[in-house]
């Protein structure tokens, strides 16, 4: 989903008389015929709703290939696209797959993500594709094929030789390989190379593939006036290529092994914390290059959407490093991150800094200088709002401009649920607080989505479970739960007009869209 720097779309920061508005859905939780939601025309019907409620902002979770547990925060590379979402319509377009080569997807689950059997599928699809696009190329997509793997090589070429050996390898992971492929001899990997020489390129068309249909869908886009925020995770899995392709920018021991893990102290979410397992960043190592493999990262997923998420923001002035061994994050110390100087060399080479810091749980002073030097808008959630203290930081009223305020995020319950598990008491203050952002209407969640689009936050999101007052069956993840996540899909029949009427209603009242229906640019 790579784009040319010319197309891309340089935003100004927040500030007063730029309001708008969008809806945090994930690319997977999309309808579609083939038991996930894709690149496909689904996307673009998304893309027409968004437009026609006013909204100027669609949010989706992580973009790489998932890994581990099938989270999109445990990617097996932070360059490449999940080839997941490469849509089977799209291609039969194209001209590479007939309709009856997807006819077994279309008995796949629709209510929920199945991915054990839609990774079967899709797996199954892309090597038809594959024989399909080798038997009989056509010069120009032969011409295009060519230019994307010369013009991503450099993290391309890793990466897909990373896909052909772990599945030669029965899937292990990359530290169980033979030594020779962990510690990359060169001359093991020509020889890799030679011997999986097709299952290497077939792996670079998928990618190929995502950008290309992910670039139609940016366009489409931004002809309606919508964009993207993508998400970058602080940390990267262990076991991907970005590990084994640079591991001098880890803090791994003689073995490559991480000599710390990451993760966070016991918070809101898990009385004993959270034990992500990541590998942590040796950032002397890092500053030395100028950040080149960050800032590369950066602007890989620059190419594909037009604000980046900063996932777990405080990191950056420290993270929580954890022993190896541990069973749990309690008990860990706090490690100093890269602090002002890693924003100062971004903004050298980008320009400007196109991020929204995600500056949620435990957060100190020094993490709070950081993001205002350089006038990162923060979060706000609403849920976290009703600790019984009328200064809250969560609560509308306190919002600054430079702001995204949410109803929730993926981590947290959805809205309905979070009210319904609440105390009596709790809920009057919840009820009460709401009706001071409008009339109540006895819809206590819409009355709750009204209260953050009425708020000053210079941008205002809810995710799509929000708007469809869904209870926990619509909950997207759990933090510090392994299985279980990520299997959320909205359906056809959820997604009614009316529904969007009313959002776009309520974005002209709340002065987060002109009435002549076209949104103030952010």
């Amino acid at each position: 989903m790579n784009s040319s720097s010319d197309d891309q779309v340089v935003l100004p920061p927040f500030r007063p008389g730029c309001r708008n508005s969008g809806l945090l859905m994930h690319v997977t939780s999309l309808p579609s015929p083939y038991g996930i939601g894709d690149l496909g025309p689904a996307a673009f019907e998304w893309v027409d709703r968004l437009h026609n409620a006013g909204q100027r902002w669609w949010q989706a979770l992580p973009l790489g290939p998932t890994g581990c547990g099938n989270s999109p925060y445990s990617s097996l590379s932070s360059f490449a696209g999940n080839a997941l979402l490469i849509s089977p319509d799209l291609l039969i377009e194209e001209g590479l797959l007939s309709p009856t080569d997807c006819e077994s997807g279309r008995r796949l689950l629709k209510s929920a993500v199945d991915f054990e059997a839609v990774i079967a599928f899709k797996h199954r699809l892309l090597d038809q594709v594959w024989r399909n696009f080798d038997s009989s190329a056509r010069p120009e997509l032969s011409a295009d094929f060519e230019r994307f793997c010369s013009e991503e090589a450099n993290w391309l070429d890793d990466y897909a030789l990373f896909r052909a050996l772990k599945a030669r390898l029965g899937g292990a992971n990359f530290l169980d390989w033979p030594q020779d492929l962990v510690r990359r001899t060169p001359s093991a990997l020509a020889r890799a190379r030679h011997d999986l020489a097709d299952q290497i390129n077939e792996s670079r068309f998928g990618q190929f593939l995502v950008s290309r249909q992910g670039n139609r869908l940016k366009e489409y886009a931004h002809d309606r006036g919508v964009f993207f925020i993508g998400d970058l995770p602080f940390f990267v899995s262990l076991d991907s290529s970005d590990v084994w392709a640079n591991p001098e920018c880890f803090q791994l021991d003689a073995n490559l092994r991480p000599r710390f893990v990451a993760g966070v102290p016991p918070d809101y979410f898990s009385a004993k914390g959270q034990l992500w397992k990541n590998p942590v960043y040796d950032w002397e190592a890092l500053r030395r290059t100028g950040y080149r493999w960050c800032i590369d990262r950066l602007k890989s997923l620059l190419a594909r959407v037009d604000l980046i998420r900063l996932d777990h923001f405080r990191a950056f002035c420290a993270a929580w490093h954890v022993p190896p061994t541990a069973q749990t994050a309690e008990h860990g110390h706090w490690v100093p991150g890269p602090g002002a100087a890693f924003f100062e060399a971004v903004r050298a080479e980008l320009g400007h800094l196109p991020f929204i810091a995600e500056d949620l749980g435990i957060i100190t002073p020094d993490v709070v200088a950081l993001r205002d030097k350089f006038e990162l808008p923060g979060i706000r959630v609403f849920q976290f709002g009703f600790d019984g203290h009328p200064d809250n930081p969560h609560l509308p009223h306190t919002y600054a401009v430079n702001t995204v305020a949410y109803t929730g995020t993926h981590d947290n319950n959805t809205t309905r649920a979070w009210f319904e598990s609440l105390p009596e008491n709790v809920r009057r203050a919840v009820r009460s607080y709401a009706s001071k952002a409008g009339a109540e209407t006895g819809d206590v969640v819409w009355d709750l989505i009204r209260s953050v689009w009425s708020s000053p936050s210079g941008l205002a999101i809810a995710p799509l479970q929000d708007l469809l007052n869904l209870g926990i069956e619509g909950r997207m993840n759990v933090p510090g739960v392994a299985a279980g996540n990520w299997h959320w899909r909205c359906t056809e029949e959820m997604l009614k007009p009316l529904l969007f009427d009313r959002l776009r209603e309520l974005t002209i009242s709340t002065g987060r869209m002109a009435v002549t229906g076209q949104p103030e640019h952010l």
